[in-house]
Parts: C-alpha cells; sequence; structure tokens
C-alpha cells in the first residue's frame, strides 16, 4: 500500500477525559509515555502509509509543536477544523490536500499495524470505502456495524437494540465519493459525521464493506482508561515492559531501589532509595520518586515529583503535579462520578490533573479526581471531584 495517504481526526477535545484535556488534546495524552497519538503515527507508518495528513483543532499547538513537519521521514500535513463540528466536518477539511484512495483513522485511538494493512488487503475496486471491524463483547460505548457477506448494512453509534454488532474500529478506506456523501447527509445536532455519509452511501446501494480483524485496539474513554490502556500496551507487546527503555542511560535509579517489571521509565527521571516502582508504571520524562517512596499500577506523566514514603496506587498524574511526603493514594476499586453518571467499580485510586500541588500527609478516597492547579494542604483527606484551582484544607 505504499503511497497511501492517510487522514488522522486529531481536532477533538475528549470531554469525557478532563481535567486530563484541560490543557491538551486528548490524541496527546500519554499511552505508557508517549502521546496516543505518537502510537497511531507509528502504526499507519509500520503498514506503509507514506504522508500524513492531521486535522488539528482543540489545542492544536500541542500537536505542531511536538510533532513538527515530519515523524519518522514522513511527510506531516496540517490542516485545521476551526470549529469541532463532528468527524465528517473535519474529514472535509482535509479533502483538498488528499487524492485518490486514501485512509481515514481517529487519532486518539491506538491500532496496531495489522487493522490497518487488514483493511487495506479487503478494499476492492467496487467498494465506495471499507471499514476495519472487530469482535467485542461489549460496544455500547462505540459504534457499532453490522455486516451480511462483507457488506455493511447498518453503522449505529451507541447500540442497545440487543442485535450483533461488531465494533467499528476507527479505521477507514475511502473512496472521493465518501466526501460528497459526507456533504450531502443531514447534520445530526449541528454536527456531520463520517458514518453519516457511509450510512448514506449504503442507503443508496453503493458498496461498503466490513473487514474483521484481529488486531490489537485500545482506546482511553474515561481517566481511568489511561491505566487499562497502558497495561495492554505492555502486555501485547507493543511497548518493551522493562526499565530499559531507549532513553533510561540518562535517568538515575538508586541502587537500594526496587524496579518490578513491567516499567518504563523516560529520560531524567530519578528514582531515589529504597524506592518501589512498579509492576505495571509508566514514568514519563523528568519524574522524581523519592526516598522509601511506592509506585504500582500507576501512569505518571512528565515533570512530577513523588515524595518521600508517598504511596501512589492506581494514580493518573497530569503534568508538573506534586504528591507530597508522606501522601497515599492507595488504590481502587472505587465509584467514580463523571459529570451526572458514576461508574462503579472503577480501578482508580486517584486522578491528579497538570500542576496540583499536594503539600504532604493527604489521604485520597479511592476514585478521587483532582482538577488542574489545585492546591491540597497538609493533613487533608480528599475525595470526589475537586474543581481547578481550588485549595483544599485539612
Amino acid at each position: 500500500m505504499s503511497g497511501y495517504s492517510a487522514i488522522v481526526l486529531a481536532a477533538g477535545e475528549g470531554n469525557r477525559l478532563r481535567p486530563l484535556t484541560r490543557n491538551r488534546p486528548k490524541p496527546m495524552l500519554p499511552a505508557a509515555t508517549r502521546p496516543i497519538l505518537e502510537h497511531v503515527f507509528d502504526q499507519l507508518i509500520d503498514a506503509g502509509v507514506s504522508e500524513i495528513v492531521v486535522v488539528v483543532g482543540y489545542r492544536r499547538d500541542r500537536v505542531q509543536s511536538y510533532f513538527g513537519p515530519t515523524y519518522r521521514n514522513v511527510p506531516l500535513t496540517y490542516v485545521s477544523q476551526e470549529k469541532q463540528l463532528g468527524t465528517g466536518h473535519a474529514l472535509l477539511a482535509a479533502e483538498s490536500v488528499v487524492d485518490g484512495t486514501c485512509l481515514a483513522i481517529n487519532g486518539d485511538q491506538i491500532v496496531d499495524s495489522r487493522i490497518i494493512q487488514d483493511s487495506i488487503a479487503g478494499h476492492e475496486s467496487d467498494s465506495a470505502a471499507t471499514l476495519a471491524l472487530l469482535q467485542r463483547a461489549d460496544i455500547s460505548e462505540y459504534g457499532g456495524v453490522t455486516v451480511d457477506n462483507g457488506r455493511v448494512t447498518s453503522i449505529v453509534e451507541n447500540p442497545s437494540d440487543g442485535r450483533e454488532y461488531y465494533l467499528n474500529a476507527g479505521v477507514y478506506v475511502l473512496e472521493p465519493a465518501v466526501f460528497d456523501a459526507v456533504r450531502a447527509a443531514e447534520p445530526s445536532a449541528g454536527e456531520h459525521h463520517l458514518v453519516d455519509g457511509l450510512s448514506t452511501l449504503i442507503d443508496i446501494g453503493e458498496i461498503v464493506r466490513g473487514v474483521v480483524s484481529d488486531g490489537i485496539w485500545v482506546d482511553a474513554t474515561y481517566p481511568w482508561d489511561l491505566l487499562d490502556v497502558s497495561f495492554e500496551l505492555f502486555d501485547e507487546g507493543i511497548i518493551d515492559g522493562t526499565r530499559s527503555s531507549d532513553s533510561h542511560e540518562e535517568s538515575a535509579v538508586h541502587e537500594s531501589a526496587a524496579i518490578r517489571e513491567p516499567v518504563v521509565i523516560d529520560q531524567d527521571c530519578v528514582i531515589e532509595s529504597g524506592a518501589v516502582v512498579g509492576p505495571y508504571v509508566c514514568l514519563g520524562e523528568n519524574v522524581t520518586v523519592g526516598p522509601n517512596a511506592v509506585v504500582e499500577r500507576s501512569v505518571v506523566d512528565a515533570d512530577t515529583r513523588i515524595g518521600t514514603n508517598a504511596i501512589a496506587i492506581e494514580c493518573v498524574t497530569g503534568t508538573g503535579v506534586t504528591l507530597g511526603a508522606g501522601s497515599i493514594v492507595p488504590g481502587g476499586p472505587s465509584d467514580v462520578r463523571v459529570g451526572d453518571r458514576v461508574f462503579e467499580d472503577e480501578s482508580l485510586g486517584a486522578l491528579l490533573a497538570d500542576r496540583v500541588n499536594d503539600r504532604g500527609g493527604v489521604t485520597y478516597v479511592p476514585g478521587t479526581i483532582v482538577g488542574s492547579n489545585a492546591t491540597v494542604h497538609a493533613g487533608s483527606t480528599v475525595r470526589g471531584t475537586i474543581a481547578e484551582d481550588t485549595e483544599v484544607q485539612a
């Protein structure tokens, strides 16, 4: 498939991942120690894609400044979706810079190169589009697809009618006719969606194929899913679950510290005496784990400081977080409130968004979510959802 262009849809915020997306879009959140979008680019290039068009919007500067004009010697072309009006609207923003058959892929979900290659291999000359499909037990939070003899017969978002569906993996091989179909489809709640354009093609008798793949697909819908995403990358071998990451030589691990694999340690980290890190831990760039601290089953983003004797279990942090000396994130399971929904028995000790400043001796009730720039004073017990810029007193 050499010579194909891929349109990567990376303009959205990821509302359900707030407060982590307060300062960056969902595609730039970490899967292990690298942005989700970087994994997407890797898999596209491994599948043979020779040009990538990136549709950016919300916090687009975070994407463009991180990647620049090329990635792994593959040119990146950026187009802007000024208002986030749906995946179809994003696709149309890229129409003028692609020619002929192209790929489209979600930039906020990780699919391995097998899924991309299977989609290309299954696309036939009489098809207007081909969708990658997966078999999953529960697709109620995603798009469902019904298929008859290889042809897609319906695409349903968040299906709940009891029919047998495949999961829409968010990988599409598209002919130019799809752009016209997206334009022609009626908007839903003011948004144009790619799947509505595909449904229009199905309704008028055009051939839309579905190809079932057994490749790896992982997605973070809610903040605690970042733990599962990283753990699955370990288990599937997509990342090397040892301390010997590409840049570990630039990190300092004290001889008395215990590293329990799998872990990934990015560059310029410091792990001090008596600390225990792992298993299933991802330490971003310039993280410090203080003396006798314990970090297990956690994703700790860049520039975070974990203080002396602190405990972080099933913890997700943003960038620049301080977990003070003696503070405890005890791990789940827990009930987590997101908006007006309560999710039961989720494995989340706490989520600390960008630049949370914990001054030590703090206890987090499982399921706690703390917004950006909050200050938690020494000796506090924190529970529930704490808004950004809040001061929590003991």
